[in-house]
């Protein structure tokens, strides 16, 4: 077995590691996995995973703030030459929720151990949500310079959005009723899109 070598980037040694535990937790979910199950997978020893990651929760916490980061970060369109940024953000907003509700580890988390995400709702901030909002600021930064978007504390104003695109994101499930058109995901998306639309507007 050999060593993870650790850097600022995380690199690939890392991801070996994160990839194991994606598998672990997609075939069993979060409690019944193990750091020996993880290393074995990742073909690392248990003590390489200890010196890095002290538990499976510690472990899980990474691979979210990877996959969440990813999966936001992959849902933005590219800037388009006279594409407005209040449209930018409002689609990559709306394409995230989408993503999120395809994304296989996040379905796991939530059908199985949804209690894991219960800190990130209630009590703190994650460093996904921390990246999420550092990236959803600088967009709405350049939304209040092409005039697109409502001049407000871009902090704040990233916060708000954040907590709305969260809610839909947590809970759509839970109010979505697939027998009835208007009820399906994408006519919630669809007000979810207005909603957006009508809080960024000037």
């Amino acid at each position: 077995m050999t060593p993870i070598r650790h850097n600022g980037s995380g690199g690939s040694d890392n991801d070996a590691v994160l990839d194991a535990v994606r598998d672990c937790v997609l075939a069993v979910g979060v409690r019944r996995t193990t750091l020996t199950d993880v290393a074995r997978r990742a073909g690392v020893s248990r003590m390489t995973l200890y010196r890095r990651w002290p538990d499976v929760r510690t472990l899980v916490g990474d691979l979210m703030t990877r996959e969440w980061v990813a999966v936001a970060t992959g849902a933005l369109p590219e800037h388009r030459p006279g594409v407005p940024a209040r449209a930018v953000i409002t689609e990559g907003l709306v394409a995230a929720v989408r993503a999120f509700g395809a994304h296989p580890l996040f379905r796991k988390i939530l059908d199985v151990d949804p209690e894991l995400l219960l800190p990130y709702v209630l009590d703190r901030r994650g460093a996904s949500q921390e990246a999420l909002l550092e990236l959803l600021a600088g967009s709405l930064r350049e939304g209040h310079a092409d005039g697109s978007v409502r001049a407000a504390h871009p902090e704040r104003q990233a916060r708000s959005v954040l907590l709305i695109v969260q809610s839909f994101t947590l809970s759509l499930r839970t109010m979505t009723d697939e027998d009835d058109p208007e009820l399906a995901p994408e006519a919630f998306l669809g007000e979810l899109r207005g909603i957006l639309e009508r809080t960024l507007t000037p």
